[in-house]
């Protein structure tokens, strides 16, 4: 699928230069970059909370219900 972007000439002379030193055309260079932004903007399945609870405070039903009971 094509897009229309619009880059300012700073922007296409960067382009081009690293697209030169990578060997590679410019919108393969874009098609990359998209990836990686892509890559690092999705969320992970992982929570950043996962393996907090330890059980050290005992049954985690009754820490709760103590918790809640102090309010």
């Amino acid at each position: 699928m094509r897009t229309l972007v619009t880059f300012d000439d700073d922007q296409i002379r960067a382009l081009d230069t690293l697209a030169r030193r990578q060997r590679v055309s410019r919108a393969e260079l874009i098609r990359r970059a998209v990836d990686r932004f892509i890559e690092e903007k999705t969320p992970s399945d992982d929570l950043p909370s996962f393996g907090l609870w330890d059980g050290g405070a005992g049954d985690g039903l009754a820490y709760q219900e103590k918790l809640r009971s102090e309010w």
